[in-house]
Formats: structure tokens, sequence, C-alpha cells
């Protein structure tokens, strides 16, 4: 049940209706957001839901009883939830990948291997809700978080639909406590601003990001050599935008749903081709997951703990994990070694600079002049991991760069509605902020008729701008 389809509007608007009707009720108000939570899911497919219930009761069971244990002995039941999680995790995501490679690598030294390839489906948001519900497993295990007792509230924090099959991936010490009670009161303000996060990251992604796709970014990947290397150059920025575009536009109208059924989530992405380096782009691009990996995987590994080299070890494979956890395959593999690579330069430079503690955003007419630069590099460099990522294999991204140093310029493809997508996704992402704020602010305020016009100028616009149809999101596929 795709965010962008007529389908989902008509099912939040009856969640939103009775969930409000609810409150005073909190047990039952729970109740129907589980069994809604579980409608939602089990709509892709609804077998999969054994899953979301094997990694719910055994988290909960696990972190119930971690609770009545010293910390000493959580270790064992701490090992049975991420075996548990990465178990399910391994196979359906990375079984065929695994076996695939051995067979090669034995095939590559004359070696005969016949090992069973398996037509497994890839669960819609496995790799979401696992991450979710180990973290708060780790949380328990540390003494960072409260058990849940209650089984209802537990299985509402795994498996809440908005954030669901996508992210963020909220913590249990935030998301836990607000679905455990009522919300106060249904405030206009929040509501305001919730329609409004809906309609920018609708406009995001099917305006822009839908748009990309289906008329530049899906023709030059699938086949490079047929475009100039202006289009092909294009269609590297095009998917740039369109990946931004596509899971920040998911994240908002996630954080819109979750504000009208009163929850609030946390920012997921900030603007990331703002950043003047890799590390800053890690901070501002998916942030829910860049702090996982931090918090649960590099700082375990020991950090920046032990010196310069165990810290660019452990950036490393941070960051290959990073590209594996993404997809299975060996251009995700390479796309974090091209990030973890270049994360230990930038570390290594700031160790060296002695720019460690922070960085202050010039004022100077030249350093004004420095960050834009850097910003431009880093976004480049952004793109060609990007080539990497959204390629189907290495010989599909070499012949994209490739098709680049042929240094043709016709531009048949590039017509003025895909040029005009493709700048109004730049410009907007480098619009400063305080423009979004001031319209978030000034269409909240507005009276609920005036919204309701805006509603239907912008369900318009989407209804002619959409595709035949609705286009999955990015992110659905990890």
């Amino acid at each position: 049940m795709l965010f962008n389809t007529l389908q989902y509007a008509w099912f939040f608007l009856a969640v939103f209706v009775v969930s409000w009707l609810l409150v005073g009720r909190p047990t039952l108000r729970r109740l129907f957001l589980l069994a809604t939570s579980y409608f939602f899911y089990g709509s892709w497919d609804w077998r999969f839901l054994g899953l979301l219930l094997v990694s719910t009761v055994v988290d909960y069971l696990v972190s119930l009883r971690m609770g009545s244990l010293p910390k000493h002995k959580r270790g064992g039941l701490l090992l049975v939830s991420v075996l548990t999680n990465l178990g399910i995790l391994g196979f359906f995501k990375y079984f065929n990948f695994f076996t695939d490679s051995v067979v090669r690598t034995l095939q590559s030294v004359g070696l005969h291997a016949d090992v069973p390839t398996l037509q497994i489906i890839l669960p819609v948001g496995i790799s979401f809700y696992t991450f979710q519900t180990m973290a708060y497993t780790i949380d328990v295990y540390r003494g960072r978080s409260e058990v849940c007792k209650d089984p209802v509230t537990f299985a509402l924090y795994v498996s809440f639909f908005p954030q669901l099959v996508a992210g963020p991936i909220e913590r249990a010490q935030s998301l836990i406590p607000q679905l455990a009670r009522d919300p106060v009161s249904f405030c206009n303000t929040d509501a305001g601003k919730a329609l409004f996060l809906i309609l920018i990251g609708l406009i995001k992604k099917v305006v822009i990001g839908d748009y990309l796709a289906v008329n530049l970014v899906d023709r030059v990947f699938t086949s490079p050599s047929s475009y100039s290397s202006l289009e092909v150059l294009a269609g590297i920025y095009g998917y740039a935008v369109q990946i931004y575009c596509d899971f920040s536009g998911y994240t908002d109208i996630a954080i819109g749903c979750a504000l009208l059924l009163g929850v609030k989530f946390e920012m997921n992405f900030n603007s990331p081709y703002k950043a003047h380096n890799l590390q800053e782009f890690w901070h501002r691009w998916h942030i829910s997951l860049s702090t996982w990996l931090r918090d649960y995987l590099y700082i375990p590994l020991g950090g920046s703990r032990n010196g310069p080299f165990h810290t660019y070890k452990n950036l490393m494979i941070t960051m290959l994990l990073g590209g594996l956890w993404h997809g299975a395959g060996w251009q995700f593999m390479f796309w974090g070694f091209l990030h973890g690579g270049l994360l230990g330069v930038t570390r290594a430079w700031q160790r060296w600079r002695g720019t460690e503690g922070g960085y202050v955003f010039p004022t100077t007419p030249w350093g004004i002049v420095k960050h834009a630069f850097f910003v431009f590099l880093t976004f480049h460099y952004v793109c060609l991991g990007w080539v990497f990522f959204r390629s189907e294999s290495f010989e599909k991204a070499w012949a994209v760069l490739t098709q680049l140093t042929a240094l043709t310029t016709y531009r048949p493809n590039l017509h003025g509605w895909v040029v005009a997508a493709l700048a109004v996704g730049i410009v907007s992402h480098y619009t400063p902020e305080v423009v979004f704020d001031w319209a978030r602010s000034r269409f909240a305020a507005l009276p609920w008729y005036a919204q309701g016009v805006v509603l239907f100028v912008v369900a318009f616009v989407l209804r002619e701008a959409a595709s035949a149809e609705a286009v999955p999101f990015i992110y659905f596929q990890f």
C-alpha cells in the first residue's frame, strides 16, 4: 500500500478518524493501531507477517527476561536476539548473494560446486524493522532503555505503519513512551505542519523524483551507450535528485502521518547535498541509519578510541557493512568502500589540521568561496558513489562512467520538462531552510478552508504529474 496512492489516502483517513475517536481508551486505541499496522503490512503479502511477529515475540521475551537480570548475565539473551534478527535478515536478503559468490569464487580456481539457488522474495521493510527491534534489545542490555512490559505497546513499536517499511529507524526511548499514552489533544498547528510535510513529500516523490526516474534516469542507467555524455551526466545528477526526493519524500509523508496521529518522529534528512565534506553528508543523510551504525557498530568496534589506524579501519568496516545493508551486491559494497575511504581521508585531514572539534561556517568572502567549492566536490563524489549504488552491476556502472568520457553533447532527451524537474530539484535543495520554515508556518496558520484549497490544487498537480502506475519507493527494496 504505497503512500502515493488513493488506496493509502482512504486507509489513512479511516485510521485517523477512528484513532482520535478512541482517545481516552488507550488500550483499545493501541490495539486498533496495531491491527491497522498489520493490515497495512499484510496488504503487500500477508505471509510475511509471520517474520514480523517472530522478531516481535523474540525481542519482547528477551528484553523482559533481561530486565530481571544483572548486566553481566544478559549477554546470552542479547545473542539470541541478534542471531534471530540477523538470521532472518541474512537468509532472506543475502542467502543467494553469498551462495552465488562462493560458486563464482570456486569456478575461478577451476572447482565445480552445485549450490542451490532459492527463489526468495525479499520481505519489504525487513532491514528497517530488524534494525529497530535490535536497537531496543541492545539498549535494554546496556541499561539505556527501560523494558516495555506491555506486549501490545511493544508490538506497535515494531510495526507502527508510518515508518514500518522504510523508516525512520526510531529509538525505543523516544517512540515507546509516545505509543504508550494517548495524545494530549488534537493540535491544529501540528496538523497544519503535518499536512504541509505530506504535501511536500508527495511533490518531491511524484512531481520530481518519479518524473526524473521515468523520463531520464531509468533510461540512462539501462542503456548508457544510447545517450550522449551530457545526457548521461544529467542522468547521474537526476538520480542524485531522484533518490533524495524519493526517500526524503517518503520520510516527510511518514513524519506527517505520524504527527496527525499524535506521534513525533525524529528528523531523518537535513539537506544532505549542502554538506561540505562526506562526514557532514552522513550527519545530514538518512540520519536514523547513520546514527544507528555509529551507536551499534562503529563505537562497539572501538570508534576512534585506539589511534588513527583503528579509527580508519572501524570507519571502513562500518561503511562496508552499511553498503551491504542497502543491498546484496558487490556494487553496494564498493559504494560503502568509496564512502569509508573518503571518511577516513576526511578524518586524517581533520587530525592534521586540528579541526576535529567541529566546523564553523565561514563569514569571509574567500571562506565562503572555499566552502562552496568543497560542497561542489562533495556532491560530485557522492554522485560517483550513486553510479555504483544505482547500477545493476559493475559492468553497468563502468558503462555509465565510460560514456561520460565520450564528451558528446547532443541532448534530444533533455527536453524542457526534464530540465525543469532537475532544476527545481536542485535549486529547492539549496534553498535556505528558513524559506521552508516560513512556508510551513504560513500554511499551518491558514484557516481550514484555505488549507483545503491548497490541498485541492496540489492534488490536481499530483494527478497530472503522476505516472500511469504508482512508482514504488526506492528504499522499499532494502
